[in-house]
Order: C-alpha cells, then sequence, then structure tokens
C-alpha cells in the first residue's frame, strides 16, 4: 500500500483501532492515545511495513498490541527503578551495638537472596505488592497477565519465600 492508501485505512479503522488501544492499555484513555499516535508515526514514517500476509487491520491492530506492550515493559522498569530510588533513605545513624547491626544485615542479605532465586514473575509479584503498595489485581496489569495467574505468582512466591527463609535458618 502507498502512503495515500495507508492514510485512508487509517483514517476508515481508526475508531475500532482506538477502541483496541484503549483495550490493550487497560483502559487508560491517555495511553491508549499515546501509544496509537507512536503507531501511526511508525506506519507513516515507514519503520513498519504491512506484508499482505493479513488483512490490513489485522496487521495494524498487532502493531498496536505490541506497541502497548513495549510501552508497558518499559514503564513497568521505569516504575521499578523509580521506586527503588524513591524507597532510598539516608543511612540510620550507627547502631549503637555491632551485634544487632551485623545481624540486621545478614537478614537483609537473606532476604535479598531469597527474593533473587524466586522466578521472575513470582518476584515481580512480590515486589509490587510488597514494595509498590499495589493490590495483586494492579500488578497483573502492571505486569500483563491475568488476576488468576498474579494471584498464583503471588502465592507461589510467597511460598517458596518463606521455604528459602526457613531452610537458612
Amino acid at each position: 500500500m502507498n502512503r495515500l492508501e495507508w492514510e485512508r485505512e487509517l483514517e476508515r479503522v481508526h475508531p475500532e483501532s482506538f477502541r483496541w488501544a484503549l483495550a490493550c492499555c487497560s483502559g487508560d484513555y491517555e495511553e491508549a492515545r499515546d501509544v496509537l499516535q507512536t503507531v501511526y508515526m511508525t506506519l507513516l514514517e515507514g519503520r513498519a511495513r504491512f506484508n499482505g500476509d493479513s488483512s490490513p487491520k489485522t496487521w495494524l491492530f498487532s502493531v498496536i498490541r505490541r506497541t502497548a506492550a513495549g510501552r508497558r515493559r518499559s514503564g513497568f522498569v521505569r516504575r521499578v527503578l523509580l521506586g527503588r530510588w524513591a524507597r532510598r533513605r539516608p543511612e540510620p545513624p550507627a547502631v549503637p551495638d555491632a551485634q544487632t547491626g551485623l545481624e540486621a544485615a545478614e537478614r537483609r542479605a537473606r532476604l535479598r537472596g531469597a527474593l533473587a532465586s524466586l522466578s521472575g514473575r513470582q518476584r515481580q509479584a512480590l515486589e509490587l505488592v510488597f514494595y509498590h503498595d499495589l493490590t495483586i489485581e494492579q500488578a497483573a496489569g502492571v505486569m500483563g497477565i491475568g488476576l488468576g495467574s498474579a494471584r498464583t505468582h503471588y502465592e507461589r512466591g510467597k511460598q517458596a519465600l518463606l521455604r528459602r527463609l526457613t531452610e537458612e535458618g
């Protein structure tokens, strides 16, 4: 399709495209607008090419879905990194009792190690719920998975974390 044909096709399917972008963005109107704008720019600049294997609408919807997923992934990473940065606090004053400070550092190290040993999805679910104060439903949206899957990852992650921490003493 040439540029003029694409522009006409985009105008024709725009309402449906926006509804699909809205669905891919979990109902976030502003995010859906941004995704659709990005998709249109990608198409009109020729960075994505239709090869004719499917209908133009089907292909366009797959580009919208992939673009929304990419933005969701990069947004998740940004939120996680910003959350970690925001949680940083100045080091507390020196602990009067060195033994207590050493024990606390060892507990933190064990917890970090146990968290790192979990599967990626389990670790993400636990971090979103415990460190970022999200509900499991919100975490599912951030992770791009169903609520049932998020609950499973959350519960299995808690069980595995408890098991690892118990094993270590």
